[in-house]
């Protein structure tokens, strides 16, 4: 059928436009004439001269014309309309295309009165062969017709002339007025014709058996020869009379109303049918339908279940909430004889459309989790609906960018009309959001808002979408730990899901802040966690004391940083030795340091004393206690033996009204006994040393160094170690054996390579003949080296910096 099709349907003609054809476009529809003149459209013009233009099922496009329209060529029983529809993608219609079409149709034979209920508009055409209006309608006055008569006669050069009749007043027209009013007026050889825009002026809302009808009751004259004619051209049309029950709907039309039954005392049903779409339907077809039709002695009603065929859905908004409404366009033909009239066939269109019922809509969730692709379908949606923008994070971005977002959207269409929508997206898109559930799970979680709009009525609405994944994919992290002379460590390699994960010790945050104020040391390099906490610290669990020292605690929690839920916990015990505690010093002072064990909760280190009670700390922490006295004071005991004197003493918590120590720390410092002995010796004169050449078995290492203290090594389980160009690394050469005060350590040659073989290539030199690289950019620094308590012999080590770089041929970076 193309684009454009026609349809006759008794006096109307239909020219339907394609809904696929038309979509998206600009429209403009004008009317040519019988001279080939286009008159364009608009609303006041289409009510006036009998065109009507819906937008019906779907965004199908619907024009009707009356066969009495303004532009519509009449002869015999055929009536011709032509009209131009211009398309265009733009609202200035620019570039439009062009279509013209043309149609007759036969009109079949006229009633002498011709009522027509129009979605937009009323029109009545009478034969001019009709009775004049009863003395007793208008008014109840018959004085009201007569003054009408000299305002007929008082526009002798008029053609028409119209007298409205209402209750407070009557005003009389000219044609050219009643036009430029919005009344449609024209005659044809055998039929006078009024037109009525619902919204005219002299419009009147009736009410008859509790339905509104919108009424005009006027009188039309025109002159024939010398005659002056009056036809009477009252026209009336329900605007409401549709109820709702039990799924369905009610449409109720009362009969013979004023003022079109006015002078009329019998009445006859010549014929009641009725249809949907302008297409009448037989008993059998409504039966099939489910439709019921009654006529009784004041009314007629249609009956139609809601969601029955010859309807249709329509998205609706509310709120901005989806949901739908139920259409249909029915229409009713009466036609009855009255002893006035004669034959009078009053046609009703009607549209209908249910009140607004919210829709849930389906979100599937349909993820490949092998493929670790979210797949989610959004709908059912009906075709009037069309996705037009994603919101992710809170950023609005149109459907045809989102695959710039990692968002793939496709439309899926059904048989019956209907569609949905499907929204893709990679598991690690940054925008998914991922969530350690238990175990091995991992939650991958979806959160979009899809934006619509309908077609044709611009109505938009939003509909969130959030769909969670279950994957067993995720990666705990593992810990390890060890202990040296001073310190706990603990080396976390992280895993996949606690990226937002924070270390707690003993519900005590360890950020890098807290880390420094308490002396311990925390590194994070995106993949491993080290913390080092010194032994005697107040964070540090002791749990027990034996022969073999004391057993120390390091318990480690990671937590959730948003809910602080524990995730993971670790810990690394170690035993202390029993040394580390106690210091005796060769004057006779002893240095003792008391730790509170786990299972004394209530013990408070500052109370601990010796076995002088009036001994007191002189320096206390949460969980230590630290005394410094004489071995001659505090109570303290000795002893000898034949080489040995020992000191004893201990340190005692006593609670509050007890003598019993529930707590005993018992240590002791032990002193060679004082020996004379008999040395002789006589001076001999030795030789001068010298240096000669030789070869010897030398034991040497090579540290990498965090920084420019040279107190920090990196530990072989930090290795391998990430810098960035330029960053300094710090280096350390130590001759480990023979130790040798007389030994001198000096470099010779030191050089980098691309691989860990010393002889690969290509090679570049860090120090010649003990001296920096003169040619390179950032030249070695050599660090002069002191006495410390862990370097003994200076002339044994030697320390220098580099600054980090790259092999590279011309502009390519060499890996091995």
């Amino acid at each position: 059928t193309g684009p454009v099709s026609s349809e006759c349907l008794g006096n109307l003609l239909r020219i339907r436009l394609s809904a696929a054809y038309f979509e998206d476009k600009y429209l403009s529809f004008s009317v040519v004439d019988q001279s080939g003149i286009a008159w364009e459209l608009d609303e006041a013009m289409a009510s006036k001269c009998g065109y009507t233009v819906t937008y019906s099922n779907w965004s199908n496009i619907e024009f009707r014309a009356s066969a009495l329209s303004c532009h519509s060529h009449l002869e015999k029983d055929v009536f011709t309309v032509t009209i131009q529809i211009k398309a265009s993608d733009t609202p200035d219609m620019k570039n439009a295309a062009t279509h013209l079409k043309s149609a007759s149709c036969h009109h079949g034979p006229w009633s002498l009165r011709e009522l027509v209920c129009e979605t937009n508009y009323m029109e009545v055409s009478i034969s001019r062969e009709v009775p004049q209006p009863v003395k007793d309608f208008i008014q109840g006055e018959y004085e009201d017709w007569t003054l009408a008569f000299p305002e007929a006669k008082a526009e002798e050069a008029s053609i028409w002339q119209i007298v409205f009749h209402q209750p407070e007043e009557k005003k009389a027209l000219l044609v050219s007025d009643a036009w430029s009013a919005g009344y449609g007026l024209n005659t044809t050889d055998t039929r006078v014709l009024l037109r009525v825009p619902y919204t005219a002026a002299q419009t009147q809302l009736v009410e008859a058996q509790g339905i509104t009808f919108s009424t005009v009751r006027s009188s039309t004259f025109y002159k024939q020869q010398w005659m002056i004619l009056m036809v009477d051209t009252a026209v009336a049309c329900p605007v409401d009379g549709v109820d709702y029950a039990n799924k369905t709907i009610i449409w109720t039309v009362p009969k013979y109303i004023q003022p079109l039954s006015a002078g009329a005392t019998s009445f006859k049903d010549v014929l009641i049918e009725a249809g949907v779409d302008l297409h009448k339907l037989s008993a059998k077809e409504m039966a099939s339908r489910k439709y019921v039709l009654s006529n009784d002695l004041n009314a007629i009603t249609m009956k139609i279940p809601i969601g029955a065929e010859g309807g249709y859905y329509k998205t609706s908004v509310s709120s901005g909430q989806h949901g739908a409404k139920y259409t249909i366009n029915p229409f009713l033909e009466h036609q009855w004889e009255d002893n006035k009239w004669g034959l009078t066939k009053h046609t009703i269109i009607k549209e209908i459309e249910t009140p607004f019922e919210q829709v849930e809509l389906a979100i599937t969730n349909n993820s490949n989790l092998s493929a670790r692709l979210m797949n989610v379908t959004v709908g059912m949606f009906f075709p009037d609906v069309e996705l037009v923008n994603i919101t992710i994070e809170g950023a609005t971005i149109a459907v045809t960018e989102a695959v710039q977002h990692g968002y793939l959207t496709r439309e899926i269409r059904y048989a019956n009309g209907s569609k949905a929508y499907v929204i893709q997206v990679l598991f690690d898109a940054p925008s998914i959001k991922k969530e350690y559930m238990t175990a091995d799970m991992r939650a991958y979680t979806l959160n979009v808002t899809l934006a619509f709009i309908t077609h044709p009525t611009s109505e938009t609405f939003a509909v969130p979408v959030i769909t969670v994944s279950a994957v067993k994919d995720a990666v705990l992290p593992s810990a390890r730990g060890f202990c040296d002379e001073r310190n706990l460590y603990l080396i976390i390699t992280r895993g996949n899901v606690d990226q937002n994960w924070l270390p707690f010790i003993s519900d005590w945050p360890l950020t890098p802040e807290a880390a420094q104020k308490y002396n311990y040391s925390l590194r994070d390099n995106g993949t491993h966690l080290a913390i080092s906490v010194p032994s005697l610290s107040s964070h540090v669990d002791y749990e027990d004391f034996r022969t073999s020292g004391i057993k120390t605690s390091l318990h480690l929690t990671l937590k959730d940083s948003i809910t602080l839920a524990n995730r993971r916990d670790f810990s690394v015990s170690c035993r202390l030795s029993p040394s580390d505690l106690i210091e005796c010093l060769p004057n006779g002072t002893v240095v003792i340091t008391a730790v509170k064990l786990v299972g004394l909760a209530d013990l408070d280190t500052s109370l601990l004393v010796l076995r002088d009670r009036q001994c007191k700390p002189s320096l206390v922490t949460e969980k230590t206690a630290t005394f410094k006295f004489s071995v001659n004071t505090c109570g303290t005991s000795r002893k000898f033996n034949s080489t040995t004197m020992i000191y004893e003493n201990e340190v005692l918590y006593f609670r509050p009204g007890n003598d019993t120590p529930v707590y005993q720390l018992k240590f002791a410092c032990s002193y060679a006994i004082k020996q004379t002995v008999d040395v002789r010796y006589e001076s001999k004169k030795n030789p001068p040393p010298s240096i000669k050449p030789a070869f010897g078995a030398l034991s040497l290492s090579l540290k990498l160094f965090k920084e420019k203290s040279y107190s920090d090594p990196y530990q072989e389980s930090e290795y391998p170690v990430v810098k960035y160009l330029r960053e300094a690394l710090y280096f350390e050469v130590e001759l480990l054996q023979p130790e040798d005060a007389r030994l001198e350590l000096n470099l010779d040659d030191c050089w980098a390579t691309n691989s860990q073989s010393q002889d690969s290539f290509p090679q570049w030199p860090i120090l010649i003949n003990g001296c920096e690289n003169s040619k390179d950019s950032y030249r070695t620094v050599f660090h002069k080296v002191n006495y410390s308590l862990r370097v003994k012999f200076p002339q044994h080590l030697k320390r220098f910096e580099v600054r980090m770089f790259t092999f590279v041929q011309g502009t390519t970076l060499l890996q091995e």
